[in-house]
């Protein structure tokens, strides 16, 4: 890998760089990061390539390893700290409550709060805190590439703004309700770290008692999300389009609802987002209203 060598403590600020490869991920070190550079670009060094890692699933949020599931052996948490030299490891054993606040175990080093890049967007969040939904990486890009500038959205269960700031960078006036507190101070700070606070207001509370208005989108990230229906539909209009997520398939269910609102039918189309269990899907059911 081409890369330049530059403090650590600067890597920030230089990540949206001309030179900069952003196809790849920056190496940092003991205070020294060594960031990949485009072709036609100067570097500092040609550094070889990295094995791939073959050992314990995790993801990085920022500079924290996470883990789900079963306890790793001391085996596999050396090798995750050797692969990928995070300042600190946790495993997250479950979430608690309707916020969905993570019950964690600290396995390694610090951890606390971070700066996550995904897609040209920074989140900042504590994963020991709040909840991140690294595995909606791709539904977060396909929520962004459906989005069109002008539309009027709703997002029901904003969390630290994964689909907020997708939505309104695509140009989109987003109102974005967060029912937990300590999330909603971090979708503040994304709001205005992002630099969509003009078209972003964000509402701290229960969302079905914050909906406001006719949406042209319902963004609905969550796995109550059905239970709820009643609520949304009653900020639609023929045209809205409302993304359910839920486990499993819930078609029947959204049909019904669409039928009690008043609405003649509605076109839905399944997809699925990631497992989740055995035998069971993370799904997200987009419901055009007609």
């Amino acid at each position: 890998m081409r890369a330049r060598k530059v403090p650590a403590a600067a890597l920030a600020g230089l990540l949206d760089a001309e030179w900069v490869d952003r196809t790849r991920r920056p190496y940092v070190r003991d205070g020294t990061a060594w960031v990949p550079v485009r072709e036609g670009f100067p570097a500092d060094e040609d550094l070889p390539e990295r094995e791939v890692y073959r050992g314990r699933g995790y993801h990085l949020v920022g500079d924290v390893a996470v883990l789900h599931g079963d306890a790793p052996t001391d085996e596999e948490l050396a090798g995750i700290v050797h692969h990928c030299r995070p300042r600190g490891v946790i495993r997250v054993k479950g979430f608690v409550g309707e916020m969905r606040i993570p019950d964690v175990e600290v396995l390694y080093g610090t951890t606390g709060e971070v700066r996550h890049r995904e897609e040209g967007y920074t989140f900042i969040l504590d994963p020991g805190r709040v909840m991140f939904a690294q595995g909606n990486r791709n539904e977060k890009a396909r929520i962004a590439a459906l989005v069109r500038p002008g539309e009027r959205v709703a997002d029901m269960f904003a969390g630290i703004g994964y689909f907020t700031i997708p939505a309104a960078v695509s140009g989109a006036t987003v109102h974005a309700m967060e029912i937990n507190q300590t999330a909603f101070e971090y979708l503040q700070r994304n709001i205005i770290e992002n630099h969509v606070a003009d078209c972003v207001r964000a509402e701290v509370g229960d969302c079905r008692a914050l909906l406001s208005g006719v949406y042209d989108r319902v963004l609905m990230g969550h796995f109550d999300a059905p239970s709820m229906l009643a609520d949304a539909l009653a900020h639609v209009r023929s045209g809205s389009v409302l993304h359910v997520h839920s486990i499993g398939d819930v078609g029947p269910t959204i049909r019904e609802a669409v039928t009690e609102a008043g609405f003649l039918a509605a076109t839905v189309t399944s997809c699925r987002v990631k497992k989740y269990g055995p035998h069971a899907w993370h799904m997200v059911q987009d419901v055009t209203i007609s």
